[in-house]
């Protein structure tokens, strides 16, 4: 997993209904759920915004990925975002379009 985050809306809380669920891998290999909210594309490229599910620590922020072509039609590949630019603009994007569902939060 990356520390590619961002903060998201505050009104996101424990207890809602969970839909659109993807289960990644992180680094040792132990599964993560994060909730799916959004796929973003910018400039060819395709980003997912995911919202992790159980992290205490990183409550409220993001996780934005990059998907990657594989070989199967079956298969998705997500990679870090290293371009703290690239970042910025998706999560900029994201939050333009979903201005009035949420409560975004400023640093």
């Amino acid at each position: 997993m990356s520390e590619d985050v961002n903060n998201i809306p505050e009104n996101i809380g424990e207890g809602e209904e969970l839909d659109n669920i993807v289960v990644l891998n992180d680094e040792e290999g132990n599964e993560v759920e994060f909730e799916f909210l959004d796929l973003i594309e910018y400039e060819g490229e395709e980003y997912v915004v995911l919202l992790p599910t159980e992290d205490e620590e990183e409550a409220g922020e993001v996780l934005i990925l990059k998907l990657e072509d594989t070989d199967s039609e079956d298969t998705e590949s997500y990679v870090s975002v290293e371009d703290e630019e690239v970042l910025n603009k998706v999560f900029e994007m994201f939050k333009e379009k979903f201005k009035d569902e949420f409560n975004f939060v400023e640093e």
